[in-house]
């Protein structure tokens, strides 16, 4: 798009900027150099620095509460609300911006892979980058697509942009605001592109559950014998990285739909944390650092050699990859499978108390959904310096607007309709709990591959199993390549007395954080609950 004053966001504004539309990975690349946002690493990826904002801002994301929104988001501490005028006040302050801007990206993109299920999101920036990330992380049109597109909503992301707390109804200068009725979101104030494509996640988590499909923050692959797994889990806690299987098809790597017919990718791309990241555990991931076309946020790199170093986190720990996914070579060509034969539920555990790998009920496999366990790790959210335990419903509360059970019945529902097994892997530490005054070492990625690997295969199935006696769940008690001790948490513990006094203020933890859903589900989901022993 040329310079003019017509309306060409689609955003009933007149601008003088140029406006790039739709541009692809070359000449996005050649423009954010252009401008100075970043630099080509020696292997070809686009390095950039997001500043103070290296993770998501969760404390400055607001959802409008008006007619359509009062009584179907499941307001709080997650969903806090703004006013419609505090809204519409950041909206005309936001064109007003996009209008004085001389240079604008728009990306016309899909939200979800399979095309009954899929939303239309316009993505507008004023970084280069920006745009690339959003269109290399959301499903891009095939030729023909964008004949006739219009957009069912719109992002306008503005890193320079400064919201005003008294004026816009926010926390500080930044904010992500999102308008259900109007079909708008608005980031300003930060830098940090997974803003942008969890935007999205809200959206489809919004709309999905309505039409009886099931948004999940998981990610997802395929078998050989075509047996699709889904992994849910937080950040951290190693979605990416397991689903990247050579051995497997990859679906996609963090937020999918499940259909009737399919487990759907909501993406067409791939955002992978990068510290410390290892050519011989994640082989596939790594490769990705020497393409052009990823791009790596917040990665150290020499200004003159241009080698990057991913064990330096000296400028976050929450260090970022973004890439293609067929820069996975195994990866499905069209973003979807079939219904799952297994669920994968991944928690980091900072107390050291859960096995590496549990056989759950549907029952117990919504309970532990509802709960969503984990440990927070240092650098995904703004202020989090240190793993600690945390609660986040359906394993990815921030990005859930409806109430928790809406979404619990659904995954209950689906488990039953497809008779699907749902296992819980610990990735987090054995041998004792995390931090300072811990015992504990991370869950070895050899022994969670090969776990794994044997409930992918149906072989772990056929295993000598015993019960928790605080979870009730099922436990392995031997698997062929894996040290037997390691299968019970509490002979890992230098001090087995310790052991129960930390599993029992782990239970307690768990009741009273689940008390908040029990009239909302079944007498069976109760009944999983954890007990003391």
């Amino acid at each position: 798009m040329g310079a003019g004053t017509a309306d060409r966001l689609g955003l009933g504004i007149a601008t003088s900027a140029e406006v790039h539309a739709n541009l692809g990975t070359a000449p996005l690349l050649e423009l954010a150099v252009r401008r100075g946002e970043g630099l080509f690493s020696k292997d070809g990826a686009f390095v950039v620095e997001t500043g103070r904002h290296t993770g998501r801002s969760a404390a400055d994301k607001f959802i409008v509460r008006d007619a359509e929104t009062a009584d179907t988001v499941w307001w709080g501490k997650t969903n806090k609300p703004m006013e419609p005028e505090h809204f519409a006040a950041l909206k005309a302050d936001f064109l007003a911006a996009l209008a004085g801007h001389d240079t604008l990206f728009v990306q016309d993109l899909f939200g979800g892979s399979q095309p009954e299920h899929r939303v239309n999101v316009r993505v507008i920036t004023e970084l280069a980058w920006h745009s690339l990330f959003i269109r290399t992380l959301l499903v891009r049109p095939k030729p023909g697509e964008l004949e006739g597109y219009a957009a069912d909503y719109t992002i306008i992301d503005l890193p320079s942009f400064r919201a005003d707390p008294a004026r816009h109804g926010c926390r500080s200068e930044t904010v992500i605001a999102v308008s259900y009725s109007e079909k708008l979101i608005l980031i300003g104030g930060t830098r940090y592109a997974g803003e942008m494509k969890k935007s999205v996640f809200g959206i489809l988590n919004y709309l999905l559950p309505v039409r009886g499909v099931m948004p999940m923050h998981c990610s997802a692959n395929i078998g050989k014998e075509g047996d699709t797994a889904v992994f849910f889990g937080l950040s951290g806690t190693g979605k990416t990285t397991l689903s990247a299987d050579a051995s497997r098809t990859l679906i996609g790597d963090d937020e999918h739909g499940w259909s009737d017919t399919a487990v759907f990718n909501f993406e067409g791309g791939c955002y992978a944390k990068m510290i410390r990241l290892s050519p011989e555990a994640e082989p596939e991931i790594y490769a990705t650092t020497k393409r052009f076309g990823t791009i790596l946020e917040n990665v150290v790199i020499d200004p003159e050699t241009r080698e990057i170093d991913l064990n330096d986190n000296r400028l976050a720990e929450n260090s970022r990859g973004s890439y293609p996914i067929d820069f996975i070579p195994n990866a499905s060509r069209d973003n979807l499978g079939p219904p799952p034969r297994n669920i994968i539920m991944l928690t980091a555990d900072a107390f050291g108390i859960l096995p590496p790998i549990a056989r759950l009920t549907p029952d117990q496999a919504m309970y532990h959904f509802l709960s969503g366990y984990t440990a927070r790790v240092a650098g995904t959210e703004i202020g989090v310096t240190e793993p600690e335990a945390t609660f986040s419903t359906c394993f990815g509360a921030p990005f859930m607007p409806r109430h928790p059970s809406v979404y619990g019945n659904l995954l209950k529902e689906r488990i039953a309709k497809d008779q699907v097994d749902c296992w819980l892997v610990n990735t987090g530490w054995t041998g004792g709990g995390a931090g300072s005054g811990g015992t504990g070492s991370r869950m070895p990625i050899r022994v969670t591959r090969a776990l794994l690997n044997a409930a992918l295969d149906g072989s772990l199935k056929s295993a000598e199993f015993r019960r928790d006696p605080y979870f009730g769940f099922m436990v392995p008690v031997a698997v062929p390549g894996i040290d037997s001790r390691i299968l019970d948490p509490r002979s890992t513990w230098p001090d087995p007395a310790a052991y129960d006094a930390a599993a029992r203020r782990l239970v307690a933890m768990f009741v009273e954080n689940f008390a908040q859903f029990e009239s909302h589900v079944e007498q069976g989901v109760r009944e999983a609950a954890p007990r003391a022993a």
